[in-house]
């Protein structure tokens, strides 16, 4: 049994449903939050991607998820944090400091449309901020970087009702730590600026948390907690979140990159994070607002 889960918040009419319902040939449909986001139950499908592409096509400005109704609430939750969980890219804000925001800018863009190496294009900017002072970094994060709405919301209720949390991210430590303290994650992968007296010396210390390790990270957690794929949630929005979003249950593009949203299970385009309660069937009586 699959289930497709329509998400319009405050925008979402019966028509919708009515629409829903005829491309994809029937099926029940049950509000989970009236006018916010309704599920569609449906027998087997044959090609589930292609029933939500008919779907989104069909229900401009909807959000549709179509999963198995099998393990549909998650229990692990894995999410990138740069214009994931914050609106931001850490790296192009703090470069703002040293004065080169567009020029690294320009290279974070081509590393999460994919069109350059993760590592190496993280080297050359880092290498950018060399001799920047190290209290730019906590300038920087409280002054530029503010999480993405719902993004609070999400974290805590599915940690209040048992998930396990991972805050895996190609960034660093000096912004994750504290965004994950704030959100709710449990468990940070991120990596480290190298500093001495003060201030960056252009390095990343140890091992680059890249696409990869990204991915490897999840299947860890994953193995330890002894989950089913299924059992999994994980977002992102670079070509570098492809292979963790490929090895996750349900694998979520936000505002994604077009070689994310090409592997992605479902793209969420228009609304927010808490967007990913609903499509576990959690209706907003159950969430954790702020």
């Amino acid at each position: 049994m699959f289930i497709a889960t329509l998400i319009a918040a405050g925008r979402l009419r019966d028509d919708d449903l009515a629409r829903a319902s005829e491309i994809a040939g029937g099926g029940e449909l049950r509000w989970i939050d009236a006018g916010d986001a309704a599920d569609l139950l449906l027998g087997p499908v044959d090609d589930w991607r292609d029933l939500r592409d008919r779907l989104e096509a069909g229900l401009p400005g909807v959000d549709v998820i179509v999963q198995p109704a099998e393990e549909r609430e998650k229990r692990l939750f894995v999410a990138d944090m740069d214009s994931t969980m914050v609106g931001q890219e850490c790296i192009d804000e703090l470069a703002d400091f040293a004065g080169k925001k567009a020029e690294i800018a320009a290279v974070t863009e081509r590393a999460m449309q994919g069109e350059l190496d993760f590592a190496e294009a993280l080297h050359h900017r880092v290498a950018a901020l060399n001799g920047l002072g190290v209290g730019c970094i906590e300038r920087c994060r409280t002054e530029r970087v503010t999480p993405n709405a719902g993004a609070r919301t999400l974290v805590r209720t599915m940690r209040a009702r048992g998930a396990k949390t991972l805050l895996v991210t190609g960034g660093f430590h000096d912004f994750a730590d504290p965004l994950a303290s704030e959100l709710g994650f449990v468990e940070v992968r991120a990596n480290y600026l190298e500093s001495i007296f003060g201030h960056l010396t252009g390095r990343v210390a140890g091992e680059i948390v890249d696409a990869a390790a990204k991915a490897r990270a999840l299947i860890e957690l994953r193995e330890e907690l002894k989950l089913p794929k299924a059992a999994v949630l994980a977002v992102g929005d670079g070509a570098n979140d492809a292979p963790m979003i490929e090895e996750a249950g349900l694998g979520v593009a936000y505002r994604g990159k077009p070689k994310l949203d090409a592997v992605a299970d479902a793209r969420l385009r228009n609304n927010d994070l808490t967007a990913l309660l609903w499509a576990q069937g959690i209706p907003k009586a159950e969430w954790l607002e702020d």
